[in-house]
């Protein structure tokens, strides 16, 4: 139970010093054991945090994993919607996070109530809406998609119905290139993939001519176009097992460079370069986690996710139609 005069701050994480002598490994191993917990993190967590995880993957992978696990607890370190997603598909476990702020600039870029205004303007439309959005855009949706299955999920769709994609224009804009299709947009973007400079990765790949380019299709198109390889997180870790080439130009968030630098401790990954003063490629708010959080959140077992049956069940009917037809193709994360 929470200590006595310990407040957890409305939309903010238990801010409670630890122990600056405590192995936090050692101490969250022991936890997890405890309350029979399980940590999911995403591949954009800090390295420590990835290391001392359960099961580590991109938004397909972890979902799966969440709607499996029969731990007592989810410790998801990742940002809200991963965590909301965890919910809406195992809601009889216990699911908490390490910091309420950590959400999504993508996410963030749907408000429920201006989607729903504009769903309503395409009545012979559906809704095929990326992973990355909050469970009220998740209940207005038809089926949910991730970077790992969503040309299968669009080709599933008669190429005769319309379609809304939701809320990321790049992946929305990649897929219609891919699959013919011409689905209608919403105009929602991540700040991260937007960020990189294309003319900064040409001057970068005339330095290293020998890397290979590769990014995630939320950047945009200009930057796509210069990729030797696009795909989702977990589809570029293992292109960069896989591949020959020694050396890659990664356009994506930094924090997967630290899996694939431990899968292939041989080779050099480069972060591609932003259109800003910074020298990487960090989400803020993947960022926002650390392993003090995260210790934190499995000793107190707060900040909890908790969210209406009635939303939950609306969010859950799309989720339940990406999973079938992600088993179906036979895709994991």
């Amino acid at each position: 139970m929470l200590p006595a005069n310990s407040i957890l701050p409305e939309g903010g994480f238990l801010d409670i010093p630890v122990d600056p002598e405590l192995d936090l490994f050692s101490a969250i191993d022991r936890l997890k054991k405890e309350k029979k917990a399980v940590i999911l993190a995403h591949y954009y967590q800090e390295p420590d945090i990835q290391d001392v995880a359960d099961y580590i993957g991109d938004s397909l992978g972890l979902a799966q994993q969440a709607s499996k696990t029969e731990a007592d607890i989810i410790l998801f370190a990742g940002v809200h919607f991963m965590a909301e997603t965890a919910k809406i598909l195992n809601p009889s476990r216990k699911v908490i996070v390490p910091d309420w702020k950590a959400g999504c600039s993508l996410a963030d870029s749907a408000p429920p109530a201006l989607f729903r205004q504009f769903k309503q303007k395409y009545p012979d439309h559906i809704v095929i809406s990326y992973i990355n959005c909050t469970a009220e855009i998740k209940a207005l949706s038809d089926i949910i998609c991730t970077s790992s299955n969503a040309v299968h999920i669009v080709e599933s769709v008669p190429p005769e119905q319309p379609i809304i994609f939701a809320p990321d224009k790049n992946l929305g804009a990649f897929l219609n290139k891919k699959t013919g299709r011409n689905m209608l947009l919403w105009d929602g973007a991540c700040m991260v993939h937007e960020i990189f400079s294309r003319e900064k990765i040409v001057r970068l790949k005339h330095r290293h001519p020998e890397a290979k380019m590769i990014a995630h299709p939320e950047c945009e198109e200009a930057v796509l176009a210069e990729a030797d390889f696009i795909g989702s997180t977990t589809q570029l870790l293992k292109f960069s097992q896989t591949d020959s080439s020694s050396s890659f130009i990664v356009a994506t968030e930094a924090g997967i460079l630290h899996q694939m630098q431990k899968a292939s401790p041989e080779k050099t990954f480069i972060p591609a370069p932003p259109n800003n003063l910074c020298a990487c490629n960090e989400c803020p708010h993947m960022k926002l986690n650390t392993l003090e959080k995260l210790y934190n959140a499995l000793l107190y077992e707060v900040p909890e996710i908790q969210m209406e049956e009635s939303l939950r069940l609306a969010a859950k009917l799309p989720m339940d139609r990406m999973m079938e037809i992600s088993r179906k193709a036979g895709l994991v994360g």
